[in-house]
């Protein structure tokens, strides 16, 4: 008999202690062979593909898409094949599949015991499978009940799932349902499941009766969930969750306001001297260099100048952090939301190797393909808004930062030039910092810095 070994949602690393499951790669009966993508998850930090450490058939998923898991968590069964060839280790499991989960060692088989609902006979009815165990392979379930299962989409886990609640069901228990999905539904759009009548087999409830009746209502199949505003307005508003990267992003902006007694300085500059440099440079050939990568350069020879910048508050201890090196931060905007990923090193970077790392790490959180350890670790953030059109801002810390430099687009404008008045290249720099890691007057010198370096960029040279 093949054995079946249980692969569990592994650490990810970076304290992350959940994720959602965005897309499954693999369907139960699919073989997979070891190290194959079998999920795509999406964690507070970057969307992963998470490979199997397995080879082998699928037996079972477990979580549908959409569905967030703790790490530790069953993802899928696979049966391995004959014990003995189970037992060896190169034709079972590789030992090397993400962060902190290790598989040198098979899962002990172990049952989930699952505890009978009120009034229901303590033992299983005579032909009705058990709950599943937790490394076992599934139990073969009735014939039907498994075409009802691949009709609604469901895992033959969700199928044994609805043998139970039948069972269950006929001595009193809860409403037979051929799955959680159909449960919500019915819950979010007010639909009494026990007065609906099953047309699937022994009477299960379908995603199909759950929408007929809602179309006798004469209700949206999928109706948003909704919730009441103020009065004179809308009567409803969707609900957005706010989970994933959005969620942990509006956890990290809600703690920066909450935790750090911030203050926002600005200056225009005439950038026009930069815009030429820039020209210049690219015009003797070899990959080009970006205006961000400029500014990149210009932000840490300005931490070299003023290091309280570059720096964190250990609240516990009460005491200010001076770090050594820069890990550069830049916003960067995504179909999933805004991401922070870090250019590491920066202040030993020179502008051509920084326009590399910047268009790597771009393109990377467009195809959501960033890892954890390119998200975190930044010391001083760069987040140029002036890509949406905007000519200024007040940037929120990304926390535990001490500082945010912005800038704004670079437009023409009248600037009063070497005593005249000319049409110049003028950009808004606005830097937002910690006013527990400095005073004024170093916030202000740092921008005076950098505002000089824009209109003068042979100030730089004195640094490099």
């Amino acid at each position: 008999m093949p054995k079946v070994l249980e692969f569990k949602l592994p650490d990810l690393g970076e304290g992350l202690t959940e994720a959602e499951i965005v897309r499954w790669l693999v369907a139960v009966g699919d073989v997979v062979a070891i190290d194959q993508p079998v999920v795509e998850v999406e964690t507070a930090k970057a969307m992963v593909e998470v490979p199997c450490p397995y080879g082998g058939v699928v037996t079972a998923r477990f979580g549908e898409e959409g569905t967030e898991l703790p790490v530790g968590a069953p993802l899928l069964t696979v049966a391995v094949g004959a014990p003995e060839a189970a037992d060896a280790e190169s034709s079972e499991y590789s030992g090397n599949v993400l962060v902190g989960y290790g598989t040198g060692e098979a899962v002990r088989r172990r049952r989930r015991v699952r505890p009978a609902p009120v009034g229901a006979p303590p033992a299983t009815a005579p032909g009705t499978p058990s709950a599943p165990a937790e490394s076992t392979a599934p139990a073969a379930s009735p014939a039907p009940v498994a075409s009802a299962a691949r009709a609604e989409g469901a895992s033959p886990g969700h199928a044994r799932g609805a043998v139970v609640a039948t069972a269950a069901a006929t001595a009193g228990g809860p409403v037979p349902v051929i799955s959680p999905l159909v449960r919500k539904l019915a819950r979010e759009n007010g639909v009494d499941l026990r007065g609906l009548t099953g047309s699937g087999p022994d009477g299960l409830i379908l995603r199909g009766d759950v929408e007929s009746a809602l179309r006798a209502q004469d209700q949206p199949v999928s109706a948003p969930e909704t919730v009441p505003v103020a009065a004179g307005s809308a009567t409803a508003g969707t609900r957005i969750p706010l989970r994933g990267i959005r969620g942990a992003v509006a956890d990290k902006l809600a703690r920066s306001r909450t935790e750090i007694p911030d203050a926002t300085c600005w200056v225009d500059a005439d950038a026009t001297e930069l815009m030429a440099a820039r020209a210049a440079m690219n015009a003797v050939g070899g990959p080009k260099i970006s205006v961000l990568a400029l500014l990149a350069r210009i932000c840490t020879a300005a931490l070299d100048r003023y290091p309280e910048l570059n720096s964190t508050v250990d609240t516990a201890a009460r005491e200010i952090v001076r770090l050594p090196s820069v890990h550069l931060g830049f916003a960067a905007q995504t179909e999933r939301g805004l991401v922070v990923p870090v250019v590491r090193d920066a202040q030993a970077r020179s502008a051509a190797s920084l326009s590399e790392e910047f268009a790597r790490l771009t393109e990377a959180a467009r195809a959501g393909t960033l890892t954890p350890g390119d998200l975190t670790g930044g010391t001083f953030t760069l987040n140029n808004y002036g890509v949406f059109g905007v000519d200024g801002s007040t940037p929120i810390i990304n926390h535990p930062e001490a500082a945010m430099l912005g800038v704004g687009r670079i437009v023409p404008k009248p600037w009063v030039h070497q005593g005249e008045l000319a049409v110049r290249q003028v950009v808004q720099l606005s830097l937002t910092f910690d006013h527990r890691v400095c005073d004024g007057g170093t916030a202000g010198g740092f921008l005076r810095y950098v505002a000089d370096c824009v209109e003068q960029p042979a100030v730089l040279l004195r640094t490099l």
